[in-house]
């Protein structure tokens, strides 16, 4: 019956069109009336609670990294260095997209920000040059994906502290699958684009190379200083956030000089807003997880996949099914909040790694972020690129396919994810 109130209370006021952090609320009330422990100061004690998390302070200070990257030319210049090492090979493009994304993975840590800058800078470059616009905003929007998987990751920031994991460790563990999942865009790309007969432009001299990676220096330097610094403890991943926020506003302005004084201002104000509506769905979800835990639902979700236990394999195919399925009508960040704390218990109780579950159940979301019709990153690529949303989502269907298949293969072997991870990590 607790399963049944919290589905129904939940999914009944998505339904109806209330946005996600009042659903949540509102499943919150609903579980409480159920346990008849309904007590306004307790619900208003819980949403305080759920913000007032020192982790979670990495999720603005990353927002506004991605913001200052791409108004600053950060982004751009990792592009124009893509641009010069593989831009002149046959559908050089499309690896420029997947190679920039990886890099700018590495800075920004969320797919939006890095769907947004690549559709704007490359896909009036790959429609000029021949390819499908289609084709090309699909790429774009699932090399978006990968934002949230190479850290620093947003989505493993919130993973973390819903599931009180260590956020570096989880930092460290998605490098490698990141990768992955790039060398499963790229094939993909290669198969589909091997028949065209685009003329790809020259390659570029060794001196055009040295400059790019020269002005792309400042901006390479980022993620180094991040990844060594967290795998020798010189600062914790909130630190790193702020090492981000900072570093890349000293580069944007006395560096590159390309974000003004005068429009610093707006760059906060816009990664102000964006933190607003995420960390008051991360409240909202958290009183959603407390009462949870109250009602003991993970006790009984556990008692529901009890067959599947004794099989950790078959348990993590039937919980990516799940997620695929939720992903399909849910963003990214409610859906790690609202699952975590039911599937977290039954995960440990199987005895799989909870650090390579939270690496599999990231990349899953992320893929989600590019499954219609919801698709939050659809919508990003359609919007800046002004292409019909029917059309990107013909043209991500193959690279969304080839990514679910990457994925499915780190679970059928877990090594994929645990050998790196543990090499890593120590």
């Amino acid at each position: 019956m607790t399963i049944a109130v919290f589905l129904l209370s939940l999914l009944g006021a998505m339904a109806i069109g209330i946005p996600i952090a009042f659903s949540l609320l509102l499943c919150g009330v609903a579980l409480m009336w159920h346990l008849d422990m309904f007590d306004a100061q307790i619900l208003a004690q819980n949403l305080i609670n759920g913000a007032d998390s020192f982790p979670l302070l990495a999720v603005p200070f990353f927002m506004l990294a991605g913001e200052i990257m791409n108004t600053g030319g950060l982004s751009k210049r990792i592009v124009d260095l893509a641009l010069t090492l593989v831009g002149h090979v046959r559908g050089g493009l499309g690896y420029v997209a997947i190679v920039a994304a990886c890099v700018l993975s590495a800075l920004s840590g969320s797919a939006v920000a890095d769907a947004a800058a690549l559709s704007a800078l490359l896909i009036p470059m790959m429609v000029a040059a021949g390819h499908d616009k289609a084709r090309s905003g699909g790429l774009i929007a699932a090399a978006g994906v990968i934002g949230p998987i190479i850290p620093p990751s947003i989505g493993f920031v919130i993973f973390g502290v819903a599931a009180n994991l260590s956020i570096s460790k989880l930092f460290l563990a998605g490098i490698f699958p990141g990768i992955l999942i790039a060398g499963a865009l790229w094939t993909t790309w290669w198969w589909l684009v091997r028949k065209e007969h685009i003329v790809p432009p020259p390659r570029r001299s060794r001196g055009e190379v040295w400059l790019a990676f020269r002005q792309a220096g400042w901006a390479l330097m980022l993620p180094l200083i991040i990844l060594v610094g967290l795998r020798f403890g010189v600062f914790t991943p909130t630190e790193a956030a702020v090492v981000a926020a900072v570093y890349s506003l000293f580069v944007a302005v006395v560096i590159y000089r390309e974000l003004k004084p005068s429009q610093i201002y707006g760059v906060f104000v816009t990664a102000a807003r964006t933190t607003g509506v995420v960390m008051f769905l991360v409240a909202a979800a958290l009183v959603s997880a407390w009462l949870i835990t109250v009602a003991d639902l993970p006790g009984k979700v556990v008692t529901l996949l009890e067959p599947f236990i004794g099989s950790p394999m078959l348990l993590m195919v039937m919980i990516m099914l799940l997620v695929i399925v939720v992903g399909t009508a849910m963003d990214m960040t409610p859906t790690i909040l609202i699952l975590t704390p039911v599937l977290m218990p039954v995960v440990k109780a199987a005895g799989i790694d909870p650090i390579y579950f939270g690496v599999l159940f990231i990349i899953n979301n992320s893929i989600g972020l590019v499954t219609p019709p919801v698709g939050t990153v659809l919508n990003v690529v359609a919007g800046v690129a002004r292409i019909r949303m029917d059309d990107v989502i013909r043209g991500v269907w193959p690279f969304m396919l080839a990514e679910f298949a990457m994925m499915f293969l780190m679970v059928a072997f877990p090594a994929l994810v645990i050998w790196p991870a543990r090499l890593l990590y120590g």
